[in-house]
């Protein structure tokens, strides 16, 4: 999944935003952008478990 990066904006909850932040901590990334991105590279690696992953209802707030 490399090439060209689009800018891309989207909300997300709070506490996913201090996950991304422990994230590049921890790895000592450059910035939320480049955990994102590897978050969804892992993803693209495991489509065979997208149903467990998105069929799952984690939280009905939605």
């Amino acid at each position: 999944m490399s090439g060209k990066k689009t800018p891309v904006v989207f909300e997300i909850k709070e506490d996913s935003d201090i996950l991304l932040d422990q994230i590049v901590a921890k790895y000592g990334l450059p910035d939320k952008s480049k955990a994102l991105r590897c978050l969804l590279s892992y993803m693209e690696e495991k489509e065979d478990q997208w149903a467990d992953m998105f069929e799952t209802v984690r939280c009905p707030c939605g």
